[in-house]
């Protein structure tokens, strides 16, 4: 079939999932996801997974316009205040989410060092698209929105270099590697310094063009080559896109006077690709895998659940955060996604002995946190009050 009929149907299919969460309360991420459950394997198997590789552009546009966006919250003035408790909160929740995961898989459920070390990194990394979404849609503004995307931003970060160290003493233990440990804990650490410089280099680019802009569809055509660059660029050297896009949005917001006009012209852009984005994620997902992962799937997301809330609670409580951050900020760091299935390939790579296992129990907890991470979202900035919290501050404005 046309691949531009199956995208149609899957962004009339996602728009008509959005419209019915909308009806049951719920966010508009959970029901592009539903949706494209019904599309993919599970249900109708309208879409491939042949489908799904080909239309794997759209993910990687998508993931690369959030990561620029995530960038837009690290406002250095801003940061200042909050900077060094945005480090401490991101650090202990992914030290929780790492130390609840292996202790369970090593102690209570006896599997080798080499599997609990790196199906435990995996739980690290938030994936940021659900989060944003859902605090976009409900225009949502206060202490825990504000420290929420720093600290999934940052701890991407600290999730890709502790699989990196994860994955270095896996090899070790298994015997599989012929680099020494420095050589293995070294590669991680290039890739993060790599991204972060080459973010930093295309940021001031792209702020000193767009300045020049004469009008609105230049801006958006300026910004979105700059994304595409960024992520092309990141993906040919070997680097990270996520945090590669995540510097130059971090550049921009600090450089440029009216950086508002980049980031606006780029979402403008965004919201049919971001439909389109978690409508084939959930149309990548398989129910089938519920039969196969048994009781270990389930007690790693409980595990990963409970690590990350722990680590959030007490980083929260140790820089003394408000009261609503330290109460919620668990629930807002559940999502798991892109970054982890890509981890995942990773370990195909490198570590296949163990790779069937730790991909499938993946896959299993992205099913069910992509699809209930959005809704524990929308009740974590519910119960801190900040629904609508975007329109409050601009009325008292």
């Amino acid at each position: 079939m046309d691949v531009l009929l199956k995208i149609g149907i899957v962004l009339v299919v996602g728009l008509v999932g959005g419209k019915v969460a909308r009806i049951f309360k719920l966010p508009n991420v959970s029901g592009y996801l539903v949706a494209g459950l019904f599309l993919g394997p599970s249900f109708f198997k309208y879409i491939s997974a042949a489908d799904i590789d080909s239309l794997s552009v759209i993910s990687e546009v998508a993931l690369a316009i959030i990561a620029f966006s995530i960038g837009s919250e690290f406002v250095f003035k801003d940061m200042l205040k909050l900077g060094k408790s945005i480090v401490i909160i991101a650090l202990l929740e992914v030290i929780g989410a790492v130390a609840v995961v292996f202790s369970l898989m090593y102690f209570v459920f006896g599997q080798p060092f080499a599997f609990s070390i790196v199906i435990a990194s995996m739980s690290a990394a938030t994936a940021p698209a659900a989060t944003l979404m859902v605090m976009r849609q409900y225009r949502a503004d206060g202490p825990l929105t504000r420290t929420v995307l720093p600290v999934v931003a940052l701890d991407d970060v600290f999730g890709i270099m502790a699989f990196g160290i994860a994955l270095s003493l896996a090899r070790i233990s298994v015997g599989g590697s012929d680099s020494t440990l420095l050589q293995m804990l070294v590669q991680p650490l290039v890739e993060i310094v790599g991204s972060l410089g080459l973010g930093l280099v295309l940021g001031f680019i792209l702020a000193w063009v767009a300045k020049k802009a004469e009008d609105r569809d230049e801006m958006q055509g300026i910004s979105l080559a700059a994304i595409a660059v960024a992520t092309g660029l990141s993906t040919w050297l070997g680097l990270s896109p996520l945090l590669t896009n995540i510097v130059m949005g971090t550049v921009v917001v600090n450089v440029m006077r009216h950086s508002t006009r980049v980031f606006t012209s780029v979402n403008d852009f965004a919201s049919p690709v971001y439909v389109l984005f978690f409508t084939l994620a959930g149309a990548s997902l398989d129910l089938r895998i519920l039969m196969s992962v048994g009781l270990m799937g389930l007690a790693y997301i409980v595990a990963r659940a409970v690590g990350k809330g722990v680590g959030a609670y007490a980083g929260a409580r140790y820089v003394k955060a408000p009261e609503s951050v330290q109460k919620y900020l668990g629930l807002a760091l559940l999502p798991q996604g892109g970054i982890s299935i890509g981890l995942s390939v990773l370990v195909r790579q490198f570590l296949p002995q163990y790779a069937v296992p730790i991909t499938t129990i993946i896959m299993f907890s992205v099913l069910v946190y992509e699809v209930s991470g959005p809704i524990f979202a929308k009740i974590a900035i519910s119960k801190a009050g900040e629904i609508g919290g975007m329109d409050a501050g601009r009325e008292g404005a």
